[in-house]
């Protein structure tokens, strides 16, 4: 099953993505779009494909069939300097040295856009300033890193992705390990830059904050789309028991009706 084409031209174009390690095949004819101003969720349980799919995306592994467009253009013709341009990326766990302030990271961001000489201008300094303002890290700006708490840190880096000023991001579990008031948080980031108008695609584990959140959902299993559409449409009874079998009940939640899926209880 494959996702229907958005009505909008798509930022990002995946059609048919085959993609193998050490002869494994990992992703097996993976079809999916995002449209600017769309926040779509890539869900599944362990091993089905999702960290996979943002790294072929993103051409940091080979796919092996199919194709990726970037803005319509394939993603293998264009150089990486101007692919950080379009497309910015929030790996699951990123690094940088503990002694960084966050300032310093979030101009790492406008490295695609400067100049011969490789120095920020007065405009990237401006640039980083409102990319930390937007992520909600402003008043991080003279922290180190190896201050932070983990919601704080995943401000800081998706702030180093807005310096690039892309029209595509992509986030690869940027809720995990956070507490509850954290993932709000960020997911209330998140949805803000595809409501401002940029595509966002959003590898997540928690079913219920993907359906309550995005506007399109892509479930993935064993390297394939099992189902793709509206939340309601692939968090069902039945895709559910497919993909993860009887260990999750789905429930409505009381005050949206949005699913709500838990872990089954004895």
């Amino acid at each position: 099953m494959t996702a229907a084409a958005p009505v909008r031209p798509p930022l990002l174009d995946v059609h048919d993505l085959h993609a193998e390690v050490g002869g494994r095949a990992l992703l097996r004819g993976v079809t999916l779009h995002v449209a600017p101003g769309e926040l779509v969720g890539v869900i599944g349980p362990n091993g089905a494909g999702k960290t996979t799919l943002v790294r072929a995306v993103t051409g940091l592994l080979r796919h092996s069939a199919g194709m990726v467009r970037l803005d319509g253009v394939p993603l293998e013709t264009q150089p990486g300097r101007e692919r950080a341009r379009t497309m910015a990326v929030v790996e699951q766990l990123p690094e940088a040295p503990a002694t960084m302030l966050v300032r310093e990271l979030v101009l790492i961001g406008r490295f695609p856009h400067l100049g011969l000489l490789g120095r920020e201008s007065a405009r990237d300094r401006a640039i980083a300033g409102q990319a930390m303002a937007r992520a909600g890290c402003e008043a991080l700006a003279d922290r180190m890193l190896g201050t932070l708490s983990g919601g704080e840190r995943r401000r800081a880096f998706i702030a180093r992705a807005l310096a690039q000023e892309p029209r595509l991001l992509l986030l690869d579990e940027p809720t995990a390990g956070l507490d509850a008031s954290a993932q709000g948080e960020i997911l209330q980031v998140v949805r803000t830059l595809a409501d401002d108008g940029a595509g966002v695609l959003m590898v997540i584990h928690d079913l219920s904050l993907a359906a309550a959140w995005c506007d399109r959902l892509v479930l993935l299993h064993d390297g394939r789309v099992v189902a793709a559409g509206a939340p309601a449409e692939v968090v069902t009874a039945e895709h559910l028991a497919r993909v993860y079998g009887p260990y999750v009940t789905l429930l409505a939640h009381p005050e949206t009706g949005a699913p709500l899926v838990v872990p089954a209880v004895r």
